[in-house]
């Protein structure tokens, strides 16, 4: 099936008006010079690669921690209708027992890909290599100091699932971990109080990555500068955001965007509050939390995970100022490069499954589809 008359954004990261052919669940031709008659005509729409979040807990009152799979495949829903065709669950700090039985289920999703379903295409193994002091709402009880011998038995025991694992790198024994893991999987710097000398040592060892940019880590400072610094000058490094209007100022994000330029991915962090009504109280990584005021917090206050997805934070970040072409790069195609998934999704290219956004100019609306078929 051709789709005509669309302004599409493209594998080289701008927009263009033209058409497109979905065949057998993968792009075919790309903006080809030849249309058959009977194409769709789209009318001027927009259309954008599927969302892909990689830093997402839990939605709709199920968190990935929980190693349930009714819960996984309820989170899986959810992403579809908000445009996010492929996802990396969140883990938590938490035993590695409980670990094993959340990746587990991970493993089952992504070998049975439901139809309708957004595709799970890895994990982010969140904790529980951090920093006490920058712990955030990760749960102390079960933080642990760097152990790639019990990293490397998760990872196997999900299939390699693990696509990007987190670190502090000020914790003894970082650089060693970093050089082995990054072999494996993306490896990122998180919950840290990291200087700046550990922080380089850990990009030099093969850290390619910062999970939520500015949450759980040093601000910078000019005498004492930092993980922020340190990634910015290394062009290999991603930094993600979370962009729910909480978390970070929208000042915040545009400074983000200005320094990291086309290496920002978006990302969620949701958790099980997402989609459910205020006042809402629920276990995140065994402490209670609340969704209070559009964020959800610990007892003491900490600010937690959020209540939003990957097509409102990409919603908010338009209206901030971010132009079009780096905010929908930031919700596709660096996101699926995080999770070493940019060869299957992330851009509308010819070979790539079929996973698009069909949108208008202020992308207020969407039509959804996985695999070429659209979802309800």
């Amino acid at each position: 099936m051709f789709y005509k008359n669309a302004r599409i954004f493209t594998s080289d990261f701008q927009f263009h008006t033209g058409a497109f052919e979905v065949k057998d669940g993968v792009f075919g031709e790309v903006l080809p010079e030849t249309v058959p008659a009977d194409a769709v005509d789209l009318g001027g729409a927009t259309v954008i690669p599927g969302l892909v979040d990689v830093h997402s807990h839990g939605n709709s009152g199920a968190d990935f921690s929980d190693g349930d799979y009714d819960g996984l495949k309820k989170m899986a829903a959810f992403y579809a209708k908000c445009g996010v065709t492929s996802f990396a669950p969140a883990s938590m700090t938490l035993p590695y027992d409980v670990l094993a039985r959340a990746f587990d289920t991970a493993k089952q999703l992504h070998a049975e890909a439901p139809e309708g379903l957004s595709r799970l295409m890895g994990i982010q193994m969140e904790g529980p290599y951090f920093s006490y002091k920058k712990r955030g709402a990760q749960n102390p009880d079960y933080l642990k100091e760097p152990d790639f011998a019990g990293f490397q038995a998760l990872y196997e025991g999900c299939g390699g699932l693990v696509r990007i694992v987190d670190i502090a790198p000020e914790l003894p024994g970082a650089a060693e971990f970093v050089e082995k893991a990054s072999r494996l999987c993306t490896v990122s710097i998180a919950h840290t109080d990291s200087d700046y000398a550990h922080a380089k040592a850990a990009i030099d060892a093969g850290v390619t990555h910062l999970t939520h940019l500015y949450n759980a880590m040093p601000p910078i400072h000019h005498r004492n500068p930092g993980v922020i610094p340190a990634a910015v000058e290394n062009p290999n490094v991603q930094a993600e955001i979370i962009c729910d209007g909480y978390h970070i100022h929208p000042a915040s994000v545009r400074l983000a965007f200005t320094m990291f330029r086309n290496r920002m991915v978006l990302v969620s962090d949701s958790g099980r509050c997402a989609g459910q009504p205020e006042g809402t109280q629920f276990q995140l990584g065994g402490q209670d939390a609340w969704l209070r005021g559009g964020v959800a917090k610990l007892a003491d206050g900490t600010i937690a995970c959020s209540a939003t997805n990957l097509w409102t934070c990409l919603q908010n970040v338009l209206s901030w100022g971010i132009p079009e072409e780096e905010a929908v790069r930031a919700a596709t195609y660096n996101p699926a490069k995080a999770i070493g998934a940019a060869a299957e999704i992330g851009s509308v290219e010819t070979g790539k499954l079929a996973d698009f956004v069909i949108t208008d100019a202020d992308y207020s609306s969407k039509r959804v589809f996985i695999g070429g078929k659209e979802i309800s």
